[in-house]
C-alpha cells in the first residue's frame, strides 16, 4: 500500500485531538465537515443517539445544477447555507461546530460563515 500521507495523519491528529472535547447533543447536536479535493461534505450528528440529523454535499443532486460554474469557495458557502435551511426545518437552531482538522479557511470558513448566515448558531 505505500507510505502513509503525512498531511492526512496530521491532519487526522488534530481531528481526534479536537473530538475529544467536541461532542454533539440532542439539544445542540455536531456540525461535522469534512472536504475532499473536489468536494465538501457537511452533516449535523446527534452523537448521543449516533445519528445523522442533517446532511449536505456539492455532489447533493438539488445542488449541482446551482453549482457548476462556480469556485469550490462558493460551492462551500451554497452548501452552508442549503445546510442552514435543512436544520431549521428539522427544528435544528444551535450546534457545535467540527472543523473536522482543517484549519478555518477558505472553503471550512465560508460554509461556517453562510450557515452562520443561514440561522445556526454556534
Amino acid at each position: 500500500m505505500g507510505k502513509p500521507n503525512k498531511a492526512r495523519l496530521a491532519r487526522q491528529r488534530r481531528h481526534a485531538r479536537v473530538r475529544k472535547l467536541v461532542v454533539g447533543t440532542t439539544q445542540r447536536p455536531r456540525l461535522n465537515v469534512y472536504r475532499s479535493l473536489n468536494h465538501i461534505y457537511a452533516q449535523i450528528i446527534d452523537d448521543s443517539q449516533g445519528h445523522t440529523l442533517v446532511a449536505v454535499s456539492t455532489l447533493d443532486p438539488s445542488l449541482r445544477k446551482e453549482l457548476t460554474g462556480k469556485s469550490k469557495t462558493e460551492q462551500a458557502a451554497q452548501v452552508g447555507k442549503v445546510l442552514a435551511e435543512r436544520a431549521l426545518q428539522a427544528g435544528i437552531t444551535q450546534v457545535v461546530f467540527d472543523r473536522g482538522g482543517y484549519k478555518y479557511h477558505g472553503r471550512v470558513k465560508a460554509l461556517a460563515e453562510a450557515s452562520r448566515a443561514g440561522g445556526l448558531k454556534f
